[in-house]
């Protein structure tokens, strides 16, 4: 829903900002002052703060999609050598990168959270809103956490898998590439 009330948001400013300029031209002042001079009056123009609340609802829209995406293992990948691995090895490597995705994950959420502080303790607001910059980050840490403890889970998972030998989580869920 954010993802399209942004696309939303950005057609009609793109919108806007073009019928200004059409109303503001020389040839429209020239036809049909009167006209052109009313439909200026009524606000035609691009959404003010429109960059603002893309680039805030862009990383809070990434940031909601990412745990999704790692609950479905529905990350790229390549796997043109491992599709080819012995079973075990298969497991274990699997294992091995989602111990290392979790743990960036993780890190990710920490500097997030660390970057929102920072951002509140320091008043940061945007430009022409004037909405405090720590409002995307929080917004976004909510995704960032929830897909920490989303992929935790997961390579808790695949260690178990490897130890026990028996399937956890499904592993045919990628996405077609």
């Amino acid at each position: 829903m954010v993802l399209s009330t942004l696309i939303l948001m950005t057609c009609l400013s793109i919108v806007g900002r073009s019928l200004n300029s059409v109303f503001n031209s020389d040839l429209a002042q020239a036809f049909s002052p009167g006209l052109a001079n009313a439909l200026l009056a009524t606000g035609v123009g691009p959404i003010n703060g429109d960059f603002e609340l893309v680039e805030a609802g862009m990383a809070f829209t990434i940031f909601a999609f990412l745990p999704l995406c790692q609950l479905n293992d529905s990350h790229a990948s390549v796997d043109i050598f491992t599709s080819r691995l012995p079973l075990p090895v298969f497991r274990f490597l699997r294992m091995v990168i989602d111990v290392v995705f979790a743990a960036v994950l993780v890190l990710i959420a920490f500097k997030l959270f660390e970057g929102m502080e920072s951002k509140r303790a320091s008043g940061q607001t945007t430009l022409l809103l004037q909405f405090p910059v720590w409002w995307g980050y929080a917004l976004s840490m909510l995704g960032a956490v929830a897909a920490a403890l989303i992929s935790v889970y997961i390579a808790l998972s695949r260690f178990v898998e490897v130890i026990t030998g028996r399937v956890v989580l499904p592993s045919n869920l990628e996405a077609e590439h």
